[in-house]
C-alpha cells in the first residue's frame, strides 16, 4: 500500500492526481475511490492507494482516506 496527498482534483471530470511519497504524480479516477465518496476528498488530504500499470502510465486504485496515525 502506498501513501500520498491529493495534489489536484478535477471534480467536474471525475479524476485527480496524487503526489506519492516518492514525488511522483499519479492519476486516479473517481471509480477507484473506496470507503468514501469522490466529493468528500479534498486537495492536500492524506490518502492510501495501490498502483497499477495502465497504457498511459501508473494509475492509483483502491484510493482511501488515510487513517490518522497514533
Amino acid at each position: 500500500m502506498h501513501t500520498g496527498k491529493i495534489k489536484k482534483l478535477v471534480r467536474d471530470r471525475g479524476f485527480g492526481f496524487i503526489s506519492d511519497t516518492d514525488g511522483r504524480d499519479i492519476f486516479f479516477h473517481q471509480s477507484s475511490v473506496v470507503d468514501a465518496k469522490f466529493d468528500a476528498l479534498n486537495e492536500d488530504q492524506d490518502v492510501e492507494f495501490e498502483v497499477e500499470t495502465s497504457p498511459k502510465g501508473p494509475r492509483a486504485i483502491n484510493v482511501s482516506i488515510a487513517k490518522p496515525q497514533q
